[in-house]
């Protein structure tokens, strides 16, 4: 099996515009995330998915390789699909969606969720525990919430599961973080983006939905490790501490 792996980067997010350019450490964003793409030995392949000839420059600039993509996307796993399904890449069995603000992304993550097609889940995917209270409740952090299988039964914005006793961030049923990649086979990743879009995914703004309510199953791998994907302000600095040699990556 050959595994292509594609980083989407677009510069319009609305939290933070022109993202993947942003600089941290005295290198952009996308660099950072490259590198450390680079780094999965799972991959085969790896490519950025833009819409931006600014971002192609920047990624051909050290080094990457780029492609540019059409500007009408939906998700970046739309944009992923078009990349996919150019003829260069057709020797590629199965594809990996990388997030383009996802430099600490753990090694293991990217294992666990090809492992997961492995095992015959249709999408494979990955979180890791909660570092913080502060971090479980931010609505920036994608939360997913497992069954006794490894699949996942939902995921939000919202801090769940809901806490009543005040367990905390440990034990049974403790909270997840989920983790920005998905691995599909050609053919789920062609499902995914055919499906239209439901209303649970406009309410949260997260594209896994649409998959989950149409009935593919999302296995989710358990692993350790990562840092701060970056949505905000306060991630930035954060990372920039990080990257910078200024605070440790816990």
């Amino acid at each position: 099996m050959r595994v292509l792996g594609v980083i989407p980067a677009r510069l319009g997010s609305v939290r933070l515009p022109r993202k993947p350019l942003l600089p941290i450490a005295g290198r952009p964003l996308i660099e950072w995330v490259w590198r450390r793409m680079h780094e999965l030995v799972v991959l085969d392949q790896l490519v950025v998915a833009t819409d931006a000839e600014e971002v192609v420059e920047a990624v051909e600039g050290f080094g990457g390789r780029a492609v540019m993509t059409r500007t009408d996307h939906a998700s970046g796993t739309d944009r992923i699909a078009e990349v996919a399904g150019r003829e260069e890449f057709a020797g590629y069995d199965r594809v990996v969606n990388l997030q383009g603000d996802e430099p600490f992304l753990p090694a293991a993550a990217a294992a666990g969720a090809v492992d997961q097609l492995e095992v015959g889940w249709d999408v494979g995917t990955a979180a890791v525990p909660f570092a913080s209270r502060d971090e479980w409740q931010a609505p920036s952090t994608v939360k997913v919430v497992r069954g006794d299988d490894g699949g996942a039964l939902y995921f939000s914005r919202a801090p769940i599961p809901y806490d009543r006793d005040g367990e905390g961030l440990t034990g049974g049923g403790a909270p997840l973080k989920h983790v920005g990649i998905y691995a599909f086979d050609r053919g789920a990743l062609l499902e995914a983006t055919a499906l239209p879009e439901h209303p649970l995914e406009r309410r949260e703004r997260l594209e896994q939905l649409r998959w989950l309510a149409a009935g593919l199953r999302i296995g989710v791998a358990l692993v350790e490790g990562g840092g701060p994907g970056i949505d905000t302000e306060d991630d930035l600095a954060r990372a920039e501490a990080i990257l910078g040699g200024r605070l440790e990556l816990t």
